[in-house]
């Protein structure tokens, strides 16, 4: 049943998925439509919102290409790729590379929303070169997709964006909400049980998606992931090259970082996107082999966030459009009218699935949904916390099929993103049901 399913979207997604920035032009179109038809916005209103808008989002732009991009260094300096090949090494079979990548993505993706992108995106190149030399048929679109979807528990994990704003002092809700604690968002059991039950249900979905081995298609041959090699030792020749291929030199401004990021959280700092990838800076510098080293692998790791540097601004006008017109509080203040206090979260996620196809950030998102849903809790009497976390949770759950997060994947794979689509809609709908049921009955 869930292979004659997928079968039927991997077809669609094949015969009518458009490349992501295709789509997002068109999802400004929809969006501009919406707002002549459903908003007192005019034509030149809407282009206005749109225009002013472009930039807002660059910091949150560039922390997020940030994360990407010190990811990629991090996953392709040698000591994690040696740990990749070793953990690759395990595979024996197509269903373990399924379920495996599916199970790895989660836990990275915990740890770090781009390292989830990352890791298991270069991991999916080594196990299916190996599973390739070996004679094990693996779907090389199928074993990507296991990576991507199994990143969807990410916004649960230490980079979630909307729990991270909310316990960042002087957040734009404070003196409504005041500060809320990771414990009773990403901490709390409620968002630690549906983490647990993702992680172990969703690799048994995607391993049933494999299809026959006549219609395998596996990675090409030469498709490997970026060379982790330093420069060669007998291109060394002058004083300033050897400074350049120099160890000592990476490890020392490492060792300046670190000292940096002992000192602010023994002062209790917080975990904010700035600290995470000061985290990912001194790891990647104190991994890599030398200054030239390192560069080269920032150069790799550019080709791979650079196409978020005109999607994310794309996004941040869509985001204007949306908020500045009212269509975004229309959409959301819909759902919150058809909600009482035991059905607030539930029809919360419901919005923010929808809006996050429009508004792919949930930073983003949480600017234009927050002040709404978290004003109906106040009013309602329910818990704040967990109307928060159900847009987090909305908005992750969309991730499956908002192609802007897949485009550093696909980049590494080499892959289009119709090839995994069809997988991806097909986890979508498996997990459904266990948002749900924490939502209603938890």
């Amino acid at each position: 049943m869930l292979r004659r399913t997928s079968d039927i979207f991997v077809k669609v997604a094949e015969r009518w998925m458009p490349d992501p920035l295709v789509i997002a032009i068109f999802l400004t179109a929809v969006s501009f439509v919406c707002a002549l038809l459903f908003t007192d916005f005019t034509a030149m209103q809407s282009v206005e919102a749109w225009g002013s808008s472009y930039w807002d989002l660059l910091r949150f732009t560039a922390q997020m290409i940030l994360i990407l991009a010190l990811a990629h260094v991090l996953a392709n300096t040698r000591p994690v790729n040696k740990a990749l090949v070793w953990l690759a090494s395990f595979v024996r079979s197509a269903e373990m590379a399924y379920v495996g990548i599916t199970m790895f993505a989660s836990v990275a993706a915990l740890v770090s929303w781009g390292l989830g992108l990352i890791l298991p995106a270069v991991l999916s190149l080594i196990v299916a070169n190996n599973c390739r030399e070996r004679g094990i048929k693996v779907h090389f679109p199928l074993l990507v997709a296991c990576g991507y979807c199994g990143t969807l528990v990410g916004m649960q994990g230490l980079s979630a964006s909307i729990p991270l704003i909310l316990n960042t002092p002087n957040h734009f809700l404070q003196d409504e909400i005041g500060l809320i604690g990771l414990d009773k968002t990403i901490f709390s059991w409620w968002s630690m049980s549906i983490v647990l039950a993702i992680a172990l249900f969703l690799p048994q979905v995607m391993r049933r998606l494999a299809p026959d081995d006549k219609d395998v298609v596996e990675i090409p041959a030469g498709v490997r992931p970026a060379s982790t090699d330093p420069v060669p030792a007998e291109a060394v020749t002058t004083p300033s090259q050897k400074l350049e291929n120099a160890r000592w030199v990476t490890l020392l401004l490492a060792g300046f970082g670190g000292v940096y990021v002992v000192r602010y959280f023994a002062a209790g700092g917080e975990l904010q996107l700035d600290s995470l990838n000061m985290i990912f800076v001194v790891l990647g510098l104190a991994f890599a082999d030398s200054p030239r080293h390192y560069i080269e692998l920032l150069c790799n790791a550019a080709r791979v966030a650079g196409p978020f540097l005109i999607q994310y601004p794309l996004y941040s006008g869509l985001m204007g459009l949306i908020a500045d017109s009212g269509l975004g509080a229309l959409i959301v203040s819909g759902f919150v009218a058809m909600s009482s206090t035991d059905t607030l979260s539930i029809w919360t996620f419901f919005s923010a699935a929808f809006l996050n196809l429009f508004i792919p950030s949930a930073g983003g998102q949480w600017a234009v949904q927050g002040p709404i849903v978290t004003e109906a809790a106040m009013q309602l009497g329910a818990d704040i916390p967990r109307v928060a976390m159900s847009v987090a949770i909305g908005e992750v759950w969309t991730n499956a099929i908002q192609p802007l997060y897949a485009v550093p994947v696909l980049t590494i794979a080499g892959l289009h993103i119709r090839d995994i689509m069809g997988y991806c809609v097909v986890a979508l709908l498996a997990i459904a049901p266990i948002y749900l049921v924490a939502l209603a009955f938890f």
